[in-house]
């Protein structure tokens, strides 16, 4: 498989974008399972058996695409993680960050939501798993940061402590990209910045020192 995709990233960056692009977009409308090859390579007027040269099969064509995805929502946390900001400012720019990756990259968000509520979803349980672990690791060392700092008052369980912070930006990303799902439970409109802040602020008072 390795090869496969060494023979892809040796495309020209332009047609990789389109390739990429095209895929995105199949699996984003039609999920795994109806995700069509044939109409991918019809839109790019390209030969079907190019696909299986660059990815070996449609499961390999989603996981270089997930993996992408992934490790691009990586970037900007990393870089959050390694400011020097106290606790709740960077706390308060995961939401903004993560809330920009998906605007700017909705149609890997539609895909993340389908994986998320889709139990036949092929590679489910990897690539949540990945993004969960990954979260985790990112949250953990924010609140052991935190804790040392006495940001965070002491004895606060670490392990609950982080799945509250990912339950709560999965659910501002959730809001965020489909607000009409909390019709009635959160009635009142803000923008991504005002809505981050507020969020943040009850974090500061419910978990500050």
């Amino acid at each position: 498989m390795a090869g496969t995709r060494q023979t892809f990233e040796n495309l020209p960056e332009e047609k990789q974008d389109r390739v990429l692009t095209e895929a995105t977009r199949e699996f984003a409308d039609h999920g795994y399972q109806d995700a069509s090859i044939n109409r991918i390579v019809d839109r790019l007027g390209i030969a079907k058996g190019s696909v299986f040269k660059y990815f070996g099969n449609k499961a390999g064509l989603f996981e270089h695409i997930f993996s992408r995805a992934v490790a691009d929502f990586k970037g900007p946390l990393k870089a959050i993680r390694d400011t020097d900001g106290d606790f709740f400012s960077r706390i308060e720019q995961s939401f903004l960050a993560s809330g920009a990756f998906i605007d700017a990259h909705p149609l890997i968000y539609r895909i993340y939501l389908k994986m998320l509520f889709n139990e036949n979803f092929p590679l489910r349980e990897r690539f949540l798993g990945e993004i969960r672990r990954a979260h985790a690791k990112y949250l953990g060392a924010l609140v052991d940061d935190a804790v040392a700092s006495g940001e965070l008052r002491p004895g606060l369980d670490r392990e609950m402590t982080v799945f509250l912070l990912h339950t709560m930006l999965d659910r501002f990303l959730q809001n965020h990209a489909v607000p009409s799902q909390d019709a009635g439970i959160d009635p009142a409109p803000r923008t991504l910045a005002e809505r981050a802040r507020a969020m943040t602020e009850f974090l500061r008072h419910g978990l500050g020192a």
